[in-house]
């Protein structure tokens, strides 16, 4: 099965969306959007981009654990991973999702 975007509000009433694999994990959390309209532009955003391994910024954070950021064109990031357990889990991140990131479907939470 392949992957979809899942469109959501949050509390505070900004907005925000997640890739999920085929397997229902959630690869990518975006950053939160004053506008529903902004948080679509980002899923675009990443359909244009995660196909292109220099869009994706390799980081660690201060525990130690590796995770990456999804970036656009001018260098904004669009999305964020979980935080993995190694480097080589990190790289199994990124190839789904750019796998699954050029997925035209898109479940509205709204």
């Amino acid at each position: 099965m392949a992957g979809w975007f899942e469109l959501s509000k949050s509390s505070d009433g900004q907005f925000r969306f997640v890739l999920k694999a085929g397997n229902a994990e959630t690869i990518l959390t975006s950053e939160l959007y004053k506008a529903k309209a902004s948080a679509e532009s980002g899923i675009a955003s990443v359909q244009a981009n995660c196909t292109n391994d220099a869009s994706y910024e390799r980081k660690t954070s201060s525990n130690g654990k590796p995770f990456f950021n999804l970036k656009a064109a001018n260098s904004q990031v669009i999305g964020s991973s979980q935080m993995y357990a190694t480097e080589s889990s990190r790289e199994n991140g990124i190839a789904s999702v750019k796998a699954n990131g050029t997925t035209k479907t898109i479940k509205d939470n709204v």
